[in-house]
């Protein structure tokens, strides 16, 4: 992703993040969980500025299912696109399915 085709400013991801992050605190309190059950593994506002600026370039690319080489790649461009996560993207590239592990149904899966 070159400067020119960056989708907003890191001020205004990070806006949109927040408020994802908003609705799915809410989805999960009102479906009657525990916040003391579920906080600690919903993403930090810039884990979801990494998967949704992931999720972009894969659709750019036409969607679909990448390899692990290609996710390394999207990952990679995206630390370097934005320094200020850089951090989050190294993290994110160490924990396997990080891109989904708050989602209740893949916690369910069988190991």
């Amino acid at each position: 992703m070159s400067e020119s085709t960056r989708r907003a400013s890191l001020e205004v991801l990070r806006a949109e993040a927040s408020d994802e992050r908003s609705v799915l605190v809410h989805e999960r309190l009102r479906s009657g969980e525990d916040p003391w059950d579920f906080m600690e593994d919903l993403p930090t506002v810039d884990e979801l500025v990494v998967h949704f600026l992931r999720a972009d370039a894969i659709a750019e690319g036409g969607g679909g299912r990448i390899d692990a080489a290609r996710h390394y790649e999207l990952m990679r461009r995206i630390g370097l696109d934005y320094p200020e996560l850089t951090p989050i993207v190294w993290r994110l590239l160490g924990q396997h399915e990080s891109h989904r592990r708050w989602d209740r149904i893949v916690g369910e899966r069988p190991a």
